[in-house]
């Protein structure tokens, strides 16, 4: 048992230290949930050393599927050091191919604080539909709540989504609608496929940059990056028969 833990201690170390040092150069990466989605089950044991690492943030964390968007909900978002821009990214196909056809909304939170998350993949396997869930901290509902209490953290989170939705009021300060993509900063670094001239939404400059305060988010997403630090309470990977709307 003491190899077994082991082993997944260092298979997790290998691939935390893969993430951080893609992290720093834009490239698309990711756990390609559509591909490995049931190659977890079996593996119990490193899943929950992961979820363990995950949990206490000591793992940086990507989650993409090859050519289909999943979903990703919140009661409510706090996030400072704010930035969006409008990209073609490289989309993965089934077949190893990618396309640049669809453009998108990349968003990037230098700090963030969520009122609890759900992550929902559909997936299809010899024509049945399951549905893997991914929730951490307090449980999302349907209608968020007209206030929310924060209680997860997250250093460095970007979202990839061609539809990000808020449902109560949105509370966006110092920030410039309409800034130069290539001039818009995350943490000090330009977000990924930032076109010269193109559309973005940054700071105005002074201490912490922009902010943004979201009553619920629902985002349909091609990726989700926490290049830094991921803090959450009762992370949870579970995969589930039928098509899930809701975790």
């Amino acid at each position: 048992m003491s190899d077994l833990l082991s082993g997944a201690r260092g298979a997790a170390a290998d691939w935390n230290a893969r993430m951080l040092a893609q992290a720093a150069d834009g490239s698309r990466r990711g756990t390609r949930w559509g591909r490995g989605a049931f190659a977890l089950v079996p593996s119990a044991l490193a899943i929950g050393f992961l979820g363990t690492a995950l949990a206490q943030g000591a793992l940086a964390a990507n989650f993409s599927v090859t050519g289909q968007p999943f979903t990703l909900t919140s009661n409510g978002v706090e996030g400072s050091g704010f930035g969006a821009i409008v990209n073609t990214p490289a989309v993965g196909r089934p077949d190893g191919t990618t396309s640049t056809n669809t453009a998108m909304a990349r968003v990037g939170f230098a700090s963030a604080h969520l009122a609890g998350l759900c992550g929902i993949v559909h997936q299809t396997i010899a024509g049945v539909p399951y549905s893997l869930l991914l929730t951490g901290g307090q449980t999302v509902t349907a209608s968020p709540p007209a206030t929310f209490t924060t209680d997860i953290d997250a250093s460095n989170l970007y979202i990839q989504a061609t539809e990000l939705q808020a449902y109560g009021p949105t509370t966006l300060q110092n920030a410039v609608l309409g800034q130069a993509a290539d001039q818009v900063t995350v943490a000090g670094k330009t977000l990924t496929g930032a076109l010269p001239g193109g559309f973005g939404l940054g700071s105005a400059g002074g201490e912490g940059g922009s902010s943004i305060a979201l009553h619920g988010l629902n985002a349909t997403a091609y990726d989700a990056e926490m290049a830094g630090a991921l803090v959450l309470p009762d992370l949870k990977i579970r995969v589930v028969a039928g098509s899930a709307t809701a975790c």
